[in-house]
């Protein structure tokens, strides 16, 4: 074997490793969180300020400001605009952590909650780490990955409308057995 295969499968088994540790595997005794306040979504969704952040990095800006400004301006500039895009970067990851919580609630309080869509959230959540490292590094690196930054979003805020979609569900699960309770209470019956 050349000694690129094996640097190559040396990285690739060094990430797969990274990844089941990041993941980490829950334990059988592991219990939700009781406060209800760490279910809150506290304020705005970061997604929805993707096109704010798109602008601040558009090339556009940075032309126009180039014909304006010194040079320094600019290398100011763009470093404070990279800092605040980094840091919408991990506003999303705490969004998208804060939903897949969310998510881990409703598959507990959902019995239909087969393996399939286990296996799909962890997909999910692989996609979206891998992504946000590499947008990450890229804007370290001084790029602007517009587009991947786009698609980072868009995960979190499809992940978003699932999540309320599965809470309308058991929403609705849940007044129908109320109803059902209450008919059985009305005509004398005893439910426990």
């Amino acid at each position: 074997m050349s000694i690129n295969l094996i640097l190559f499968l040396t990285l690739i088994a060094l990430l797969l490793l990274g990844l089941v540790w990041a993941m980490g595997r829950p334990q059988k005794g592991r219990k939700l969180q009781t406060n209800p306040r760490s279910l809150e979504v506290t304020g705005q969704p970061h997604a929805s300020h993707l096109p704010q952040i798109l602008q601040a990095l558009a090339a556009t800006d940075f032309d126009f400001l180039a014909k304006e400004a010194s040079q320094e301006v600019v290398r100011r500039v763009r470093r404070e605009r990279r800092a605040v895009a980094l840091a919408y970067l991990v506003a999303l990851r705490e969004d998208f952590h804060g939903l897949l919580r969310m998510a881990r609630v409703i598959a507990v309080l959902s019995p239909e909650v087969a393996a399939a869509q286990e296996f799909e959230t962890m997909q999910l959540m692989v996609r979206f780490l891998w992504r946000y490292e590499m947008i990450r590094w890229r804007l370290l690196a001084g790029n602007a990955p517009l587009p991947q930054l786009h698609v980072l979003s868009d995960l979190v805020s499809g992940l978003s409308v699932r999540i309320e979609a599965a809470l309308k569900e058991l929403g609705e699960r849940a007044a129908l057995a109320a109803e059902l309770a209450s008919s059985m209470n009305r005509r004398g019956l005893d439910v426990g």
